[in-house]
């Protein structure tokens, strides 16, 4: 592929490919005369870079993980680190001045509302030459709607950090159900680029799987909790 197809692929443009490879985030390209030509490595490597970013990742810890990566590695089995690498939400992180997060969230956020959503973990400040900036977490749009709520600020607290804490306890646990029961048995294996691309199939719909299953499960739970509260009284 010439740089154009390459990044055509990739879903970007000529001049953020040029940008990434002057970083050092794909390898050198073949040289045929004045012409470049990139491969599927390429195109596996920006998907992967593309990946990372999907999770908030700065190109400089991009740019770590991807020389960490075992030299030679087959585009098949970045495939499969890309797919257990890629986002369980539709959209990208983004980048807002303070006026774009106002408008983001439909009001104007105060102070104390701003450290409240910092606190329970719905959005990060960053601190830049261009004054700081914020990156509204998933679940941002569910805590604004919390707050428009007539409930004590204690109760938002105590709900969104329960949530956090047990969240963040049972992702820990299923990726390393995910990487220990279905990844490492898979890299044992030389998949074709085919059958990785199944693999990335089969691991989008278990995200979406898993997502239902744990929703059902708290219904489920909470009804139970509702039962037992009756049987007491």
């Amino acid at each position: 592929m010439s740089v154009d197809e390459l990044s055509a692929a990739a879903g970007l443009t000529v001049r953020t490919t040029r940008y990434y490879a002057s970083l050092g985030l794909i390898p050198p390209p073949e040289r045929r005369g004045r012409m470049a030509w990139y491969g599927e490595e390429h195109l596996a490597r920006l998907e992967m870079v593309r990946a990372l970013q999907g999770h908030g990742f700065s190109l400089q810890s991009i740019e770590g993980y991807l020389s960490s990566l075992p030299p030679g590695s087959r585009i098949e089995d970045l495939a499969v680190r890309r797919a257990m690498l890629a986002s369980w939400t539709a959209s990208g992180p983004q980048d807002l001045s303070r006026r774009q997060l106002d408008e983001h969230a439909g009001r104007r956020l105060s102070d104390e509302d701003l450290a409240l959503i910092e606190e329970i973990g719905m959005l990060r400040r960053t601190d830049t030459d261009r004054g700081p900036r914020y990156t509204p977490a998933h679940g941002f749009d569910v805590t604004m709607r919390l707050l428009d709520l007539d409930i004590p600020v204690e109760g938002v607290r105590g709900a969104a950090l329960a949530i956090s804490r047990h969240m963040g306890a049972l992702a820990e646990e299923l990726t390393d159900v995910l990487r220990a029961d279905v990844l490492v048995p898979l890299r044992s294996q030389r998949l074709s680029r085919d059958e990785a691309e199944r693999v990335e199939q089969t691991l989008a719909a278990l995200r979406e799987l898993t997502l239902e299953a744990i929703v059902t499960s708290f219904q489920r739970s909470a009804n139970e909790v509702i039962t037992r509260s009756l049987s007491r009284r």
